[in-house]
């Protein structure tokens, strides 16, 4: 069983900085592939970013390209999110994922990924 406790959302002004983690309790596999996705009230559930089990590779939305930054410490079982040049716009929950024994380029789809977490607030005031 695989257990994602994310942390760091909040509150900041648009233009501000936050970086999210969440830390992963897996004593089953070593090779997973994670993800940050978030849900706006009244919108579906989107894809921020994700990242293969090495941090070889990563992939982003169009949306946070260029301001968000995905990276890993494996020692630490944690994926990070690090957001800066906020926008009123990335206001949602952020939901880290994990997709367990993927080798392959980390997938953009929700449904590829089989465990997720509680989810953490981030709200930017214009």
């Amino acid at each position: 069983q695989v257990q994602l406790v994310e942390s760091g959302g909040g509150l900041v002004q648009a233009g501000g900085s936050l970086r999210l983690s969440c830390a992963a309790s897996t004593r089953t596999s070593r090779i997973y592939a994670m993800g940050w996705f978030r849900q706006a009230p009244g919108k579906e559930r989107e894809f921020v970013a994700v990242i293969s089990w090495n941090g070889g590779m990563t992939d982003y939305a169009d949306s946070v390209k260029g301001r968000f930054t995905i990276s890993r410490d494996n020692a630490k079982n944690t994926v990070y999110l690090q957001m800066n040049s906020l926008k009123p716009e990335d206001t949602a929950v952020y939901y880290c994922a994990l997709d367990i024994n993927a080798r392959g380029p980390p997938a953009r789809w929700g449904a590829d990924y089989d465990y997720w977490g509680q989810g953490t607030q981030v709200t930017v005031s214009s």
